[in-house]
């Protein structure tokens, strides 16, 4: 299927194929539309979407949204020039994320700013992290003691946020900073969704205390930010990283890049980064619980491949299971399982016509675990990344950093660290739910475990 523009010339001319409107879905209400099926279980009704169409109309309060639901469909949506990054989700990240970021630019602003940060990513430059990675893999493990329990999301977050600031800031930033950005984080990322699919407006700035709460937490990262640049400056250095890249950037005159988008950049990097790769390694962690074949699978291999010693840097490209079952966990448990576009002129997707500013959203959790791309679409099956196998998945089945010119930059340093960290405590640990341990979907902008609790066992 491919992306057609929608010409203004009369419909049914000889040779221009008539261009449907998409269904409605249906289990609609009176002013909220679809938006409370989206609050009460998300993942389920985008998972149904499929069987209306590929491309379904959706209500989210007065709004009409276009939801689509085949690989084809997002892959020729995320590569089309006819949309751009904006739109419900984008709008409820703004508080966050803000205008002047790399996660929310588009057009020449972002093309300029993808130039500065991606040198930090790419695969010459892995090895100079791999020290980092390392230390902070086995410190995790380090800190953990035979038969304790370990509170996942707080370890989870404190590890994505010290390997994050200690390569791309070079910064030393204690427990403590990753302790609150992953409270923050949690309050915030709920909030959003909620004044994503329930878009109440003036009622969101009424003193309720829920109001008050995402406020607080919201001014708290942005404050936290706001320390480690001002840290920077104070200190007078200016190691090669990526926050000396954006203090001397240049904007498109030549001129220094605002204030606003240091910010912006610094939180996108620290943020949304953080929040995904931590939830992953919370998913990691409960999958190796969930399925010690592939635990005792992973520590024989990280063995063998080591010959005993603390797994490396260096042995990760030859841990081919770990490498799977890291793929197979993001399949079934993807940290972003929402996205969302907006287009920018008439045009129509698989022969369904998309008004200029609409909103189209799509499902990644609901694309991966469709049952017409994968044989046994719901188990939890790492060899079928084997080359033999992977081969007859579809394409855009599988994009778990998108495509294009929004694929996130940062795709091999995120899997270069899930590798090592998931090598690191199989080789060590393996692991049992505790009571009181939840790990049940909790469904933000993200999705992670509610309280993932777990006891760590030694071999």
């Amino acid at each position: 299927m491919t992306v057609e523009s929608v010409k203004p010339a009369t419909p049914g001319t000889s040779g221009t194929p008539e261009l449907r409107e998409p269904p409605l879905a249906g289990g609609g209400v009176p002013v909220l539309g679809h938006g409370l099926k989206l609050v009460r279980d998300p993942l389920a009704f985008m998972s149904g979407l499929r069987e209306h169409g590929d491309v379904v109309r959706l209500r989210l309060g007065p709004k009409t949204v276009y939801a689509v639901t085949t690989p084809e469909l997002t892959g020729a949506l995320a590569l089309s020039p006819d949309f751009k990054i904006d739109g419900p989700l984008w709008e409820s990240l703004e508080g966050l994320l803000g205008k002047e970021g790399v996660a929310t630019a588009n057009g020449p602003r972002h093309r300029r700013q993808r130039r500065t940060i991606q040198p930090a990513f790419r695969l010459d430059a892995l090895p100079a992290y791999g020290p980092v990675m390392e230390e902070e893999a086995h410190a995790l493990t380090g800190r953990w003691k035979p038969g304790e329990t370990v509170d996942c999301t707080s370890e989870s977050f404190r590890v994505a946020v010290r390997i994050a600031a200690r390569c791309l800031l070079r910064g030393d930033y204690m427990d403590e900073r990753a302790e609150r950005l992953s409270i923050d984080l949690a309050t915030v990322f709920r909030g959003m969704y909620r004044r994503m699919v329930i878009p109440l407006g003036p009622l969101y700035r009424l003193p309720f205390p829920a109001n008050r709460e995402f406020n607080r937490a919201l001014a708290d990262l942005h404050l936290l930010v706001d320390e480690i640049v001002a840290e920077r400056r104070a200190s007078g250095q200016k190691p090669d990283d990526l926050l000396t890249a954006l203090l001397e950037a240049k904007d498109d005159n030549g001129d220094p890049i605002g204030e606003q988008e240091i910010h912006d950049q610094v939180v996108a990097i620290l943020t949304p980064g953080s929040e995904t790769v931590a939830s992953t390694i919370m998913w990691l962690l409960q999958i190796l619980a969930a399925h010690p074949e592939h635990a005792e699978k992973v520590r024989t291999e990280v063995e063998s491949v080591t010959g005993g010693r603390p797994v490396g840097f260096e042995h990760v490209r030859a841990l081919t299971h770990t490498n799977n079952v890291v793929v197979e966990a993001m399949r079934l448990r993807p940290a972003v399982w929402i996205l969302t576009r907006r287009a920018v002129t008439d045009t129509a997707l698989g022969g369904y016509r998309i008004p200029a500013g609409a909103d189209i959203v799509y499902s990644p959790y609901a694309i991966q675990r469709d049952g017409r791309s994968y044989a046994r679409h719901l188990d939890f099956d790492p060899d079928r990344w084997l080359p033999e196998r992977a081969k007859d998945v579809p394409k855009y089945a599988m994009s778990p950093f998108s495509v294009g010119n929004r694929k996130c930059p940062s795709d091999h340093f995120s899997m270069t660290q899930l590798s090592l960290i998931t090598a690191a405590i199989s080789a060590k640990y393996r692991f049992e739910q505790v009571d009181g341990s939840d790990d049940s979907t909790r469904v933000g902008i993200t999705l992670r475990p509610h309280n993932l609790l777990l006891r760590a066992m030694p071999w």
